[in-house]
């Protein structure tokens, strides 16, 4: 059983971790007695003991809890910006590349990125890479987030019943260009030019949105902004998921399925095929049992891949077992294995359930973004 330790566990994101964490029955969690928490003897042996340690600190505290760990075997992720341009830890940020992806699988040292540097370096990040833009561009960003990340004292803040009226307002802060995240949101993106960051704390809990407005005139070579369009439509308009949960009771509740459908269902054993293609989903067959379920759903996504050699991704909810058994499915059908195993996310789970699997893979271009864009506001 794997062992996790969350140092920091009574913080605002030790705490969510824990949450999540919990009621898992694959881990087991290693916790510390109130009196305990903060003993550094006591701390060391957790971190020590653990397979995964989460450093849920802030940055120097993060730093000396590192130093704490004697193995090379304890997996440690730190959610504070300690270690997020140090050369000896990996930039937890998978989808940078394939280099990227492979550094964090053989990694035991990974920084957890930043939330408002996450929304710049997925912008600009691309942008550098296929030229549009060179790396000493002065990029600006505007960024807006809930008072979540304030952590407990600034939660306290903004929920107390005397709080100050201008919290009502969105508050512009950081005017100094010092804020803790530039580092990361430079170096990670491959700028030599440090961007100009305008971030704003606004009257709600939790969310965040992130904007870089570039000048059409400045693009390289010739480069226009329907280029920029075109080149992120290649990706998105081929992306195609196709997944399948092992009950109909959470695709019920979402309403893909009638009540009366889905306990007949049920009493068959049917496995509905769903897909996911331009934010529709849509149950394109159906499986009977779970023993040929997977083998069918990688079918399915053979017979709808356009390009046979291309990445395929594994996608999976609370049983890693079934990810781990739909990758060599994938590698028996495709004949590679899968680029990634990835554990669902909310889109896929709300409609499915815990316990789904999936894959996603490259089908046949479609029409693009913006042409459908048009589409709709001519109907």
């Amino acid at each position: 059983m794997t062992k996790v330790f969350i140092d920091g566990s009574q913080g605002t994101t030790g705490l969510k971790i824990f949450d999540r964490l919990k009621t898992r029955s694959d881990i087991t969690l290693i916790t510390l007695p109130e009196e305990k928490r903060k003993d550094l003897s006591a701390r060391k042996a957790a971190l020590n003991s653990a397979d995964i340690a989460f450093l849920c600190l802030p940055d120097a505290a993060a730093i000396e809890a590192a130093g704490l760990i004697e193995n090379d075997k304890t997996v440690v992720l730190d959610t504070s910006t300690a270690h997020r341009t140090d050369a000896g830890w990996v930039y937890g940020f998978p989808e940078l590349s394939g280099e990227a992806e492979t550094a964090l699988k053989q990694s035991n040292r990974i920084a957890v990125p930043g939330c408002y540097a996450s929304g710049f370096i997925a912008l600009v990040k691309p942008l550098i890479d296929a030229g549009f833009l060179p790396a000493d561009y002065g990029f600006m960003c505007h960024a807006m987030s809930g008072y979540s990340g304030a952590g407990k004292k600034g939660i306290a803040q903004y929920e107390t019943a005397e709080r100050e009226e201008s919290l009502d307002a969105p508050r512009l802060y950081a005017l100094t260009q010092e804020h803790k995240h530039l580092k990361e949101m430079q170096k990670i993106s491959g700028l030599t030019r440090t961007p100009v960051f305008c971030p704003y704390i606004c009257d709600y809990f939790c969310g965040m949105t992130v904007t870089v407005p570039v000048f059409a005139s400045d693009l390289q070579n010739g480069k226009t902004a329907e280029d920029i369009v075109s080149y992120l439509d290649d990706f998105f308009s081929t992306v195609e998921i196709y997944f399948a949960p092992y009950t109909l009771a959470y695709v019920k509740k979402s309403g893909r399925v009638p009540a009366a459908a889905a306990f007949v269902g049920e009493v068959l054993g049917l496995r509905p095929i769903i897909s996911i293609i331009d934010g529709k989903t849509t149950v394109i067959e159906k499986v009977r049992g779970d023993k040929n379920l997977i083998t069918r759903l990688a079918e399915v996504g053979y017979a709808n891949c356009a390009d046979k050699k291309a990445p395929t991704v594994v996608v999976y909810g609370s049983a890693a077992e079934c990810g781990e058994e739909m990758s060599k499915a994938i590698s028996k059908r495709f004949g590679h294995s899968p680029k990634a195993l990835w554990q669902a996310g909310a889109a896929i789970v709300i409609n499915a359930g815990p316990k789904v699997v999936g894959l996603i893979v490259r089908g046949k271009k479609r029409l693009n973004t913006r042409a459908r864009e048009q589409d709709y506001e001519q109907v």
